[in-house]
């Protein structure tokens, strides 16, 4: 039996060994993976450059060095399709966008993986309905988070989280949602880890999904 052959484009820069850690540990085997930026061949100073323009334009990724930056998504999307399809072409078992932001340019367009869909659906497997405790990023997208997850129908509370935070600010984030009484909690950025998960899960005593986790394992189900 062959390796699966993996492909993913993460919305900052290569590599992102955090990232290629939780494949290759979930896989619990040999994975072949194909791990590109969106912004890759850009230097800092160009990255700096490209600031978000409003609240809706606004991204989080963590950098191979391991800093936390903002960006525009409409700069990934103008830097990133030509990585895009070229791992679409590539011919990978599955390849994946490692970011659970919306981009409409893209969905529809490759087949790839689409870790905000992959969200959505494993949240609404575990919890119909009731109320969401929701980790985001920057205090920038909590509004526009807060509007998504109540369409789909949530009383969903949500609360600006740096996935690069310390201790002691996850667990101050996670007790700021108490008095909501979320029932299910969703860490909704790529680059939380499982450490995050397992801090906002023992101070509230409530399941979490991680948007990495859900992410790759949808993508093994598919070649393993």
């Amino acid at each position: 039996m062959t390796n699966p052959r993996i492909g993913a484009l993460v919305v900052g820069q290569s590599p992102r060994p955090e990232i290629e850690a939780e494949i290759r540990a979930l896989a619990d085997g040999p994975v072949d993976l194909d791990l590109r930026g969106a912004l890759d061949g850009l230097s800092r100073a160009e990255i700096d450059a490209i600031p978000p323009e409003s609240d809706a334009d606004t991204l989080f990724t963590r950098l191979p060095n391991g800093d936390g930056v903002t960006i525009s998504k409409r700069h990934v999307v103008a830097h990133g399709t030509a990585q895009l399809e070229a791992l679409a072409a590539a011919g990978y078992d599955v390849t994946m966008v490692m970011c659970t932001g919306d981009f409409p340019d893209w969905i529809g367009k490759y087949q790839v993986l689409f870790p905000s869909r992959t969200l959505n659906a494993m949240v609404r497997g575990c919890l119909a309905e009731g109320r969401l405790g929701v980790f985001t990023p920057l205090a920038e997208q909590c509004a526009k988070s807060r509007a998504r997850w109540r369409q789909a129908g949530y009383e969903a509370e949500v609360v600006a989280l740096s996935p690069n935070a310390g201790d002691a600010e996850v667990r101050a984030a996670a007790e700021s949602l108490r008095p909501h009484r979320p029932e299910l909690l969703v860490l909704d950025c790529m680059s939380y880890t499982r450490e995050t998960k397992r801090i906002v899960r023992d101070v509230l005593k409530v399941p979490a999904i991680l948007a990495v986790s859900s992410a790759v394992r949808t993508a093994l189900e598919l070649v393993s």
